[in-house]
């Protein structure tokens, strides 16, 4: 029995710019993203039956990979050649379509578990590199690239993506006091709408398409954002962390106008006005959770209880995808 468990992860500023079609044409994206205490959870087994046993929102038997109905367990089963005696089950502590990045997650931390049963060791660099092949290529998903990387990197950093595919990561080393007044300000907040992150950017590409304002304007200002995200972080000045948050969730505003997103905007302006230094939505949109910096923080939570929106609590990982049980 072989049990991964893989982060979860917030984007905190340049979200959107991890995209293909934004970084191959601008030269590249960058983003700051961290890694957090939510997590996905895949156990492996290799069983005396000949058959494929997977078991997820649903259960699958079949004698053959290639009629396994799940996309991400059937490509990463072909990735790594496992066709028989072969039991996959997942558990997640936070559902799935809501912006937190879980199908990357999940498809690092399937290669993770499926690689060690397998007695190999991989890097969780290469692991996230081929969880974005599968995902992007192979399936043709229109997602990004942070969600594999952040999770299967763990902890706070910086993303640049670039042109031809490459991606560079870089840590964040904050001052300890600066860290530990991050974790202990920044609110998860689930507002109950789930979506999945293909639909959301594909509708997202096709509305562009009939907009006067260039979509890669927009982007360019969101990438400016990660930069000074990362500016901020380190030199210590949260509240203007804060505003940035505020900032970005404008620019996704603009590039996503719709009844839901009304909504959120509605709930962010409520958080500022409880006391919050700014939020923004994390992930791709329709719904999912809002991320707040808050230092007074019991204002902005009692108003999203009023609202009916559920808190989260989290704290950052810094192990990303491990093996928490092998034998």
């Amino acid at each position: 029995m072989i049990i991964s468990r893989t982060p979860l992860r917030i984007s905190l500023g340049g979200g959107g710019t991890d995209l293909p079609h934004y970084y191959e044409t601008s030269g590249h994206g960058f983003l700051i993203a961290a890694a957090i205490s939510q997590y996905i959870y895949i156990a492996v087994n290799r069983n005396f039956d000949s058959e494929i046993l997977l078991k997820y929102s649903e259960v699958e038997r079949t004698d053959s990979v290639n009629s396994v109905r799940h996309p991400l367990l059937r490509e990463c089963l072909r990735e790594v050649g496992l066709t028989n005696h072969i039991e996959i089950s997942s558990m997640a502590d936070i559902p799935a379509g809501t912006g937190l990045g879980s199908s990357g997650a999940f498809a690092v931390g399937v290669l993770k578990a499926l690689r060690f049963a397998q007695h190999q060791s991989d890097s969780n660099l290469d692991i996230a590199k081929t969880a974005c092949q599968i995902e992007m290529v192979r399936l043709g998903e229109p997602v990004g690239k942070q969600d594999q990387y952040a999770s299967a990197l763990g902890g706070l950093a910086s993303f640049t993506f670039h042109s031809n595919g490459a991606v560079d990561y870089e840590p964040l080393v904050l001052d300890l006091n600066v860290r530990s007044q991050l974790e202990e300000n920044l609110l998860l907040f689930y507002t109950g709408i789930r979506r999945s992150a293909s639909d959301v950017l594909g509708d997202e590409r096709r509305h562009t398409e009939t907009r006067t304002v260039k979509k890669s304007d927009n982007l360019d200002r969101t990438r400016e954002i990660g930069y000074q995200t990362r500016d901020t972080l380190l030199r210590g000045d949260l509240r203007a962390f804060g505003a940035l948050l505020s900032q970005q969730w404008s620019l996704k505003y603009e590039r996503q106008p719709s009844a839901t997103h009304d909504a959120v905007n509605r709930w962010i302006q409520e958080g500022v006005q409880a006391g919050a230094s700014g939020g923004k939505l994390v992930g791709a949109g329709g719904g999912g959770f809002l991320l707040f910096y808050a230092e007074g923080k019991s204002g902005v939570k009692q108003r999203m209880l009023e609202l009916g929106l559920v808190e989260v609590p989290f704290n950052f990982d810094y192990q990303g995808s491990t093996i928490l049980v092998s034998r």
